[in-house]
């Protein structure tokens, strides 16, 4: 499993903080957004392919080593491409455990689409043991199906145009990204994504490349 530790990232919308990018290999092979994904456009693209060709990053024991060393209470964000180390179709749960452990005392979040009950699961636990794990929702009725879970706080994509909040079919609160929504709010100020036990859904209007495709598939 290649993957990638920028300590300060040059994003805009993240901010300066330490990301992570892991190789395409990682993502689940049913993920309805696969040809759609932002990251698989611009120069993330780039930086993507190269990781997942093994020219870039290194291996997830020295990641993680990295992970461990970084400053008591740092926030920091796990995967602006790719997914959970993966093990055939799920969740491989010795290495997330391994990541899990190099966070202890740190503020990580990330997002998956894994979803088998047994990468559920595993989410589950890593939630519990203080990794942030989103549930990345396709729709709104898909994020209320995974809130259902209770493995995890939900985000969703939603319309590019969706700049308010909304609620999904069961009533869930929504609240679109700050970050989405104001020139001057990042990752590393907002920090919402990173709350396990918020109340609301985290939405992400449809951005990038491939935008008009997704809303497109989300007014079917």
């Amino acid at each position: 499993m290649r993957v990638h530790l920028t300590l300060k990232s040059s994003n805009e919308k993240t901010g300066p903080i330490p990301v992570s990018t892991t190789e395409r290999g990682s993502c689940p092979d049913d993920c309805a957004m696969r040809d759609e994904c932002y990251a698989d456009a611009g120069p993330l693209a780039l930086h993507w392919s190269a990781v997942s060709a093994g020219t870039r990053g290194t291996d997830w024991p020295t990641f993680c080593g990295s992970v461990a060393a970084l400053p008591d209470d740092q926030l920091w964000r796990h995967n602006q491409a790719g997914d959970l180390p993966r093990k055939g179709k799920s969740i491989d749960p010795v290495k997330l455990g391994q990541l899990v452990a190099a966070n202890r005392g740190r503020r990580g979040f990330t997002y998956s689409h894994h979803r088998d009950a047994a990468s559920l699961e595993w989410i589950r636990h890593a939630n519990e043991w203080g990794f942030t794990v989103n549930l990345s929702a396709n729709n709104l009725a898909d994020a209320d199906a995974l809130a259902e879970t209770g493995a995890g706080p939900v985000v969703v994509v939603l319309p590019s145009h969706q700049m308010t909040a909304t609620t999904t079919p069961q009533g869930r609160p929504v609240v679109v990204c700050p970050a989405a929504r104001m020139d001057y709010m990042t990752c590393a100020t907002c920090q919402l994504c990173q709350k396990r036990g918020r109340a609301s859904i985290v939405g992400f209007p449809a951005h990038g490349a491939r935008r008009r495709v997704i809303d497109i598939k989300l007014a079917q």
